[in-house]
């Protein structure tokens, strides 16, 4: 124990050197844990010795700040237990999800209380709990045990040594990304946090957010960025106003956005016993088609459809950023649905997936949706084996969506069924895909299983144009995967050598002529939208008549600052547009009576699903699910009570998504 006394001593008198020491240490476990695997984090350390030392002079930096102490020991250990904390996290989340965490998980209250509950079973909360009590006990036995500086603190020279270290650590990091060696654009963040460390990932999710205000951001530089005339005279844009339209019959507009789907025959040294899309690659054939740049790789889909529905680049946002966790939340945006509902045109969203999931409950509000049909509001539902919704229930869903109104519709559909993680071991014993060649076992699983799904996803695309094609309305509809699987390819693995790249169809039953052209995932909706006539909304008309320009990317961002965290000099200093009031689930879910039989009540009524709760003032009580028509009460409740009753859906994460009137 003296001798330990003594270590420490000398430790606290040569503190520099134990910082770095400390940060070593705690990069590697927090590699670890990010990995799931003290191997991997010790080959990234030799593999990739500069990111490694920039992700260690980061965590330096932070510690260093116990350098102002007395207690030098025990605040690094304090400092240190931050880090620590981001590390385990990350960790357990990782078992449980794709995404690692990070800074916008912890954005609010309510969104830290979703993750307790969505990633720990009550059984790991007890132990965190425990494991809390027994961390408090160890910093008041740390506090007693470390020692302290015998003379004061020299904060002239602590102050130095500490603006020393977090010079070395901040020119490290600046150089790592000049020389290319740190990303600065995460398209993926799950593979950002791996090729680019934990610490330094987190810590540019939080630092590096929205768009950069431009150079010379005025009135005059964002209403100069229009020169046609496109405006009018003011070169305000005022919807409806300055909206044109040149189609005498407006058609119904499908956009189908299909989960990690893309031709699997482009990834090299793997082969199929079938083609896993021939449906979907005749379509290629007959119909307009073309490669389409997206911003994501394995994951990211929100980003996508928010580039798809806006024009907005997702690239123009901080690295690893999502607009729908960030300012989406809490502002509208130009959209398509805003922009055809000048026309009369109704718009819903779909997603057989949660409703909660990217806040999409919320920030489709926020971009002109009048009904969003998600998971908890569908029936029929069939899973696959790593428990994904199938796509083949989307059909009814798009049909109803076609059938409640009598005016035109636009409908955007975001399907599920296609996403990872993918096994490495056999899962689909009897698979209507086989993969007979691939480089590995792992790999062979891996494409296998993901072959089959996107095989049933070409026979729903095949079922769903098929329904169409009868339908006594015009409709165009437009298909792409959203992303690459997350099978870890790398460019040198693809025929196409492009991340960034999918393919895209427009089919229609009117007989569009084919015309084929390769477009980014921010311009598709305004190529289509020019091909049917019509050139509604700021941005569309952007796109439309200004893609070829020398400064298109340059102008494009300055006005999606000006739309999203500016002044809204594009509209003449006033945002629009207003959140709709959109309902939840296409079709309106009903009570028709509250009967009871024996000491049970029971609520009939229309539209109900596995998802389906009764609820009283707010409280979710205990409910059986019976049937679409039917559901039983599970629990006692004051007769005086019964008439106030009604149904909410709600989610896993336990969010009620709407209730009855």
């Amino acid at each position: 124990m003296k001798k330990l006394k003594e270590i420490l001593k000398k430790i606290n008198n040569n503190h520099i050197l134990m910082l770095f020491i400390m940060a070593v240490v705690i990069d590697l476990i927090i590699e670890s844990l990010g990995r799931l695997s003290s191997v991997a984090a010790l080959v990234f350390m030799v593999q990739h010795p500069l990111v490694f030392f920039c992700n260690t002079m980061l965590i330096m930096a932070t510690i260093s700040l116990s350098l102002l102490f007395r207690r030098r020991i025990f605040a690094a250990c304090m400092l240190s237990f931050v880090w620590l904390a981001i590390g385990i996290t990350n960790g357990v989340i990782l078992t449980n999800r794709m995404t690692p965490f990070n800074v916008k998980d912890l954005a609010t209250l309510s969104e830290a209380q979703s993750i307790m509950t969505n990633y720990f079973s009550v059984k790991s909360l007890i132990m965190i709990g425990v494991g809390a009590a027994i961390f408090v006990l160890a910093i008041v036995l740390l506090f007693r045990k470390t020692p302290k500086l015998a003379e004061r603190v020299n904060f002239r020279k602590s102050a130095i040594s500490i603006i020393l270290i977090i010079g070395i650590a901040l020119g490290s990091i600046t150089g790592g990304m000049k020389l290319g060696i740190l990303d600065t654009f995460f398209p993926n963040l799950a593979y950002a946090y791996r090729d680019n460390g934990v610490a330094y990932s987190f810590m540019i999710t939080w630092v590096k957010t929205g768009i950069d205000k431009p150079k010379g951001y005025s009135e005059e530089m964002i209403q100069d960025i229009f020169t046609g005339g496109e405006l009018g005279k003011d070169n305000i844009y005022t919807p409806g106003k300055d909206d044109e339209s040149n189609v005498e019959k407006k058609p119904n507009i499908i956009f189908l956005q299909l989960e990690s789907f893309v031709d699997p025959t482009v990834v090299n040294d793997i082969e199929y016993s079938k083609d896993p899309i021939p449906n979907f690659r005749k379509m290629l054939k007959e119909c307009s088609s073309g490669y389409l740049t997206v911003p994501a790789v394995g994951a990211g889909t929100a980003n996508v459809e928010f580039e798809a529905m806006t024009g907005i680049s997702a690239r123009f946002f901080g690295p690893g950023e999502y607009p729908y966790k960030s300012i989406l939340t809490e502002k509208t945006c130009e959209s398509v649905p805003y922009d055809l509902k000048e026309m009369g045109y109704s718009s819903h969203a779909i997603h057989n997936h949660r409703g909660a999931f990217y806040n999409r409950n919320r920030v489709f509000r926020n971009l002109g949706f009048d009904t969003f049909t998600c998971l908890e509001y569908m029936n029929n539902v069939v899973k696959t084996p790593k428990n994904w919704a199938k796509d083949a229930l989307l059909t009814e869903n798009i049909l109803d969506a076609l059938n409640s109104t009598k005016g035109p519709d636009y409908i955007y559909t975001i399907s599920v069924q296609g996403h990872g993680k993918y096994p490495t071991e056999q899962v689909i014993t009897d698979p209507a895909i086989e993969v007979t060649k691939a480089p590995s076992d792992e790999k062979k699983w891996g494409y296998e299983y993901y072959a089959n799904q996107i095989y049933e996803m070409d026979i729903f695309v095949k079922e769903l144009t098929e329904v169409l094609e009868n339908y006594d309305e015009d409709i165009v509809l437009v298909m792409y995967g959203d992303h690459l699987p997350a099978l870890d390819m790398t460019e040198d693995e693809l025929k196409t050598g492009d991340l960034y790249k999918t393919q895209y169809v427009v089919w229609s039953n009117f007989g569009m002529q084919k015309q084929d052209e390769d477009v980014a995932a921010y311009e598709i909706s305004a190529h289509l939208l020019k091909r049917l006539g019509i050139s509604a909304g700021m941005m569309t008309k952007y796109h439309q008549n200004y893609e070829n320009s020398a400064s298109y990317k340059e102008n494009l961002e300055a006005l999606s600052y000006d739309m999203l965290y500016g002044k809204y000099y594009i509209y003449g200093g006033k945002n629009p547009y207003e959140p709709t009031d959109m309902r939840m689930g296409v079709k309106e879910m009903k009570i028709d009576s509250i009967v009871k039989i024996g000491e049970k009540y029971y609520i009939k009524g229309e539209n109900f699903t596995e998802y389906s709760k009764i609820s009283l003032d707010g409280e979710v009580l205990k409910t059986v699910y019976l049937g679409p028509t039917i559901l039983a009460l599970n629990e006692e409740v004051d007769p005086k009570d019964v008439s106030k009753m009604k149904v909410s859906q709600v989610e896993k994460n336990k969010e009620i998504l709407s209730t009855t009137e």
